[in-house]
């Protein structure tokens, strides 16, 4: 028997299926599909196919305060203690006459000393090729944001189970001063930190001589495009090294039912930062926020292992910035495998990271479902 369907039906359908598929592939490189496509697939759970080499990353420690036991995450603060860099001596200290470790090496700033010492790391790995490789990666937070401010006013129950699944603060009878959170912008006193960032980046490039980064990549979310702009632009950079960031869709914060976690279209950003390279496949609309699902931490460390995987397999710079989130980068410390260590808002957090190619792995594996998240109907 022949079973005939209308022409229009058949094309419809094959279109359907043709824009998931375009989708599923089209988030840079993607290994970990956005929430959404794998369900309309018929997938339980968001799983992450395997593509590209898989690393394991080992933080190199005596080189920051951050990554040592007996440093409390508490107050610290990178602007007053160069980074975190710990003033030691390094194998590499060299006096002009050749001597190792002599007096005159010791007086060149510590961070030549630092820098020459990752140089050789990289180049030992080289001659031996043991597949390992060096980076430094200063990793800053945003500074603060209307939503910081949101839930601080509400208080942290009343932000999750109501407020913060709201664009804005109009449903508020008592507000007197209109306030927006989704994808929420700095305030006054983020673009401070932020400005403060730029001041303290400065100093350092010319009087510490902390090499300046040779890549910038940052979360797509605003506060965080506002961040790095405002901390890196107009910075005297090496003419090799621009400011020039890219935006990462894979950077951003844990996705969650916020909507200061959803982003703005990539039409949007585009013209609000027209200097920032947008990374190959980013589309147009928002893949990851759904409204209603809460991406668990297990995914999270997921997606921000084929951040790192990405970046190491791809980029060959030695010294990275991230600007991204608190949740995003406390993942990210959890998938190097450094202890955990709290940001405030417009913190940086400098790691030296060793990433050595795991073979016979390929890609982040699989995920866990994602969560339905409890809301309320009304303000608590």
């Amino acid at each position: 028997m022949v079973v005939s369907f209308p022409l229009r039906r058949v094309l419809a359908v094959l279109a359907a299926v043709g824009t998931l598929l375009v989708l599923a592939r089209s988030v840079s490189g993607s290994s970990w599909p956005p929430p959404g496509v794998m369900a309309a697939l018929g997938e339980k759970t968001k799983g992450r196919p395997t593509e590209g080499h898989r690393y394991k990353y080992t933080v190199v420690k005596g080189v920051f305060l951050q990554s040592e036991s007996s440093t409390s995450a508490d107050g610290f603060d990178y602007a007053t203690t160069n980074f975190g860099l710990i003033s030691r001596s390094y194998p590499t200290d060299v006096d002009a006459d050749g001597e190792d470790g002599g007096s005159a090496a010791q007086t060149r700033p510590l961070w030549l000393r630092f820098a020459r010492y990752v140089d050789d790391l990289n180049a030992a790995a080289a001659e031996t090729h043991s597949g390992a490789q060096y980076k430094v990666l200063f990793m800053g937070r945003h500074g603060e944001g209307d939503h910081n401010v949101a839930e601080a006013y509400y208080g942290t129950p009343a932000w999750n189970c109501y407020w913060a699944q709201q664009d804005d603060n109009s449903k508020d009878t008592t507000a007197t001063t209109p306030i927006t959170w989704s994808d929420a912008h700095l305030t006054p006193v983020g673009a401070a930190q932020a400005t403060r960032a730029h001041d303290v980046w400065a100093e350092q490039l010319a009087v510490q001589k902390q090499p300046a980064p040779q890549r910038y990549y940052v979360s797509p979310l605003t506060r965080c495009l506002q961040t790095t702009q405002l901390t890196f632009g107009g910075l005297a950079l090496p003419a090799h090294s621009p400011f020039r960031p890219t935006i990462k869709e894979r950077l951003r914060e844990d996705v969650s039912t916020h909507t200061c976690d959803r982003r703005s279209t990539k039409t949007a950003i585009k013209k609000a930062f027209p200097g920032f390279v947008v990374e190959h496949g980013f589309v147009e609309h928002d893949p990851l926020w759904t409204g209603t699902t809460d991406e668990p931490p297990e995914d999270h460390d997921i997606r921000n292992q084929a951040l790192l995987d990405d970046v190491f397999g791809s980029d060959g710079s030695t010294w990275i910035s991230f600007t991204s989130h608190s949740g995003a980068i406390a993942s990210l410390l959890r998938v190097l495998g450094h202890r955990p260590f709290p940001l405030s808002t417009g913190q940086i957090i400098s790691v030296l990271v060793r990433a050595d190619r795991v073979d016979g792995h390929k890609g982040p594996g699989a995920g866990v479902p994602w969560t339905t998240a409890d809301t309320c109907a009304a303000p608590p």
